[in-house]
């Protein structure tokens, strides 16, 4: 006697499935390959698709570019915004909790590897860009992040911890003094630094910070 056989059928991706492959792909190929070096039928190999399915969602290698660092950049950002509100929605030493927000301020850069990656290459090719680029990503990255900071160090402004007449300015020497120092010794994190070396850069930059903008600096 015959028999049937069931066939199970393979579900395909859907449009989402496959924007969101796409997606982690072009982050995947710009991190190791940079804007000049990175074209549509690479995304697509990484993706597991054809050329024509990365086209069908974005026209375009500059507009496939925008989407994956604002997205990134957004979640660095995000991530951030978490970080200052876990340090500095309740102070109780502020030397203390200035440092140890200085050293979660830097966990982005082992977090998000591909994202920095990313900038490490945007730093090399800032020529090549296409018009834009780097205004929308510092609009939807770091300054978003030194935003939502602001707002935090206003608030010791406030309770009178720290003289800060203008946060955003605060704010923006804080990551410089604090964080940038790290930053630009790891080349974004490409070379990790030893523990001890970033914990000397984030307590000098501290003490440098509650120098500028401590109460009794003004008196």
């Amino acid at each position: 006697m015959a028999t049937t056989q069931a066939t199970i059928a393979r579900p395909t991706a859907g449009p989402a499935e496959e924007r969101r492959a796409v997606v982690a792909a072009a982050r995947t190929v710009f991190a190791r390959e940079g804007w000049t070096h990175t074209t549509v039928e690479i995304v697509a190999e990484e993706a597991g698709l054809e050329p024509g399915a990365v086209e069908h969602f974005f026209k375009d290698k500059e507009q496939l570019l925008l989407s994956v660092l604002l997205d990134s950049a957004a979640s660095v950002a995000a991530a951030l915004t978490v970080i200052a509100e876990d340090h500095l929605g309740e102070v109780s030493d502020l030397e203390q909790d200035l440092t140890a927000l200085g050293r979660a301020w830097l966990s982005p850069l082992a977090d998000f590897p591909e994202h920095f990656a990313i900038v490490r290459h945007l730093g090399a090719e800032i020529t090549r860009l296409p018009g834009g680029v780097l205004e929308m990503w510092q609009t939807s990255g770091p300054r978003q992040a030194q935003r939502e900071l602001a707002r935090r160090l206003e608030r010791l402004g406030d309770a009178g911890l720290l003289d800060i007449p203008d946060s955003g300015h605060a704010a923006g020497r804080f990551i410089q003094l604090v964080a940038g120092g790290a930053v630009q010794a790891s080349f974004h994190g490409a070379l990790p630094l030893p523990d001890f070396e970033t914990d000397a850069l984030i307590t000098s930059g501290v003490a440098d910070f509650i120098r500028l903008f401590s109460p009794a600096a003004t008196r």
